[in-house]
């Protein structure tokens, strides 16, 4: 006879127990934060208790400034972005696709992309000072180069045999682009998207830091300056969640995208 809470054990899935985990892990965590202030270990001035932050976090979400903050640092995100996975995609296909354009721009590529983004800031405040167009300029330059890179791996991993027969049946360039090349770099596409989903989201918020530039980071700054340290600590919360809604948001359109390929059946 199987006892019923075995056999409640068994039917929960690998994605709950996940989820149960993190939790108890979180909850660990806020439990340990909401400690160490009051043993001495650490000043309260400088890191308060978990309950004042989230005190804190719970007065921000009632403020239309907080709100017009997100927004800006979802725009400046969002748009840098999408121009950044255009460009890289659109960019990643042309250059694979012409073995002596890939031989060409290879050593142009590898140049500029160990470049900091950080270090193109006094650039881009000379250009567009503390607007938006400042975060924008940085947020695409640092996430253009994991979707080209990926891009490019993906045009490499193109089967020979596949593109030979796509060739035999009198197939166009656009055509074996379409039946051909994009299955098969597509895997590699969604990966380089959700790099830099993440580098755009971390080049936004330090662009609104250190230009100054409307978001999240612009308040963190000015909570910083006004010496409102459960402020500082509820924003930066607030990054964090949004790096998680992000990160989850863009595996879930990866595993739409890619419901054909067999790493998502393994993982089903």
């Amino acid at each position: 006879m199987t006892h019923p809470e075995a056999t409640g054990t068994r039917n929960r899935g690998p994605g709950t127990v996940t989820a149960l985990r993190g939790l108890a892990g979180l909850a660990g965590l806020l439990a340990v934060l909401e400690v160490l202030p009051h043993t001495g270990v650490v000043s309260a001035d400088y890191f308060p208790p978990a309950s004042e932050i989230v005190r804190t976090l719970g007065q921000l979400l009632a403020e239309n400034a907080f709100w017009t903050a997100l927004g800006d640092t979802l725009t400046g995100w969002g748009l840098g972005l999408a121009i950044a996975v255009v460009g890289g995609v659109v960019a990643g296909v042309v250059i694979g696709s012409i073995p002596v354009l890939r031989a060409v721009t290879a050593s142009t590529i590898e140049f500029l992309r160990p470049i900091p983004s950080v270090a193109l800031i006094p650039v881009a405040v000379l250009l567009y000072g503390t607007d938006v167009e400042s975060t924008l300029l940085l947020v695409v330059y640092a996430s253009l180069w994991p979707v080209l890179v990926q891009v490019l791996a993906g045009t490499h991993d193109v089967d020979p045999v596949a593109d030979d027969t796509a060739r035999s049946y009198l197939l166009g360039r656009w055509g074996r682009v379409r039946y051909v090349l994009w299955p098969t770099a597509l895997p590699y596409v969604m990966t380089g998207v959700r790099l830099a989903a993440a580098v755009a989201l971390v080049l936004a918020i330090t662009a609104e830091l250190v230009i100054g530039s409307p978001g999240l980071g612009h308040e963190i700054a000015v909570a910083q300056n006004s010496g409102a340290v459960s402020r500082v600590y509820a924003l930066v919360l607030v990054t964090g969640l949004l790096g998680v809604v992000i990160n989850l948001v863009v595996r879930a359109v990866e595993r739409r995208a890619l419901h054909w390929h067999q790493s998502q059946r393994r993982e089903g």
